[in-house]
Formats: C-alpha cells, structure tokens, sequence
C-alpha cells in the first residue's frame, strides 16, 4: 500500500479514547466477565479491566494506570501498515503502547500520564481523536 493510501485509511479511522482507566492485570482466576480483554494461554491469564472491577478480582501482578485507545479501522485487513504508525508513532514520543486487536478495531493501552502526548501525537499523522464523555 503506497504511503497515500495508509494516509486516508488513517483520516478515515476515527479513534475514540474510552473514559474511565484501565488495569493489566495477570491472574490464575477462569470465569471471568465484565472486563475489556481476558487472554488466556498455557502460561497466565490476561486481563484488562477497568478500574471499578478490581474490587472483585485477585490477581498476582498489576500494572496501573491506562487509557484506552479504540482505533475503528476503515479498512479491516486491506491497511498494511496501520499498527505500525500507531507504535512507531506513539514510540517517536518515546512512549510505550500495549496493542490488542480485534477482528474489525485495534485498541491500544497507553500509560494514563501519556496519553495526552500520544493523542496530539496521534492527531499530527491524521487521526480524528474523539474522547468519550
């Protein structure tokens, strides 16, 4: 995909930044709900939660504090190269960025005391930041 066609993918792709924060959390606990992302391999369980259900987990490791960034892509599949002006972006800023993808959006984790340099950082390559109220 030429470097213009990535351009209007991401100018159509609007991003909404979620309210409330978000945890990564590492647990042992199965049945889980009411949480953003539960991953599960051999090793761990994954969640990422908000704020307010942490009260009814345990969990072993935590990092704190996110916000999360919902990137609607325009086009599922036919972008290559839209995660990595994300990361590559967000990295310029030398900041660090958790991604999960769905199978039509792409969010990301950005630390919450950063999210400000990330948002304008994002805005500056095209992206139409919208933040939830």
């Amino acid at each position: 995909m030429e470097n213009k066609d990535l351009n209007k993918v991401i100018k159509s792709s609007p991003v909404v930044i979620h309210k409330g924060r978000y945890a990564y959390l590492k647990s042992k606990e199965k049945g889980l709900n009411d949480h953003f992302l539960i991953s599960q391999d051999k090793d761990e369980i994954t969640i990422v939660t908000e704020e307010g259900n942490l009260h009814s987990l345990r969990y072993e490791e935590e990092v704190k504090w996110f916000k999360l960034f919902e990137f609607k892509v325009s086009m599922p599949f036919l972008a290559p190269g839209f995660l990595a002006k994300i990361t590559e972006t967000v990295a310029d800023k030398g900041l660090n960025i958790l991604i999960v993808s769905t199978f039509s959006k792409d969010y990301a984790l950005i630390k919450e005391e950063n999210f400000k340099t990330a948002m304008e950082a994002l805005e500056t390559v095209g992206f139409k930041i919208e933040v939830e109220k």
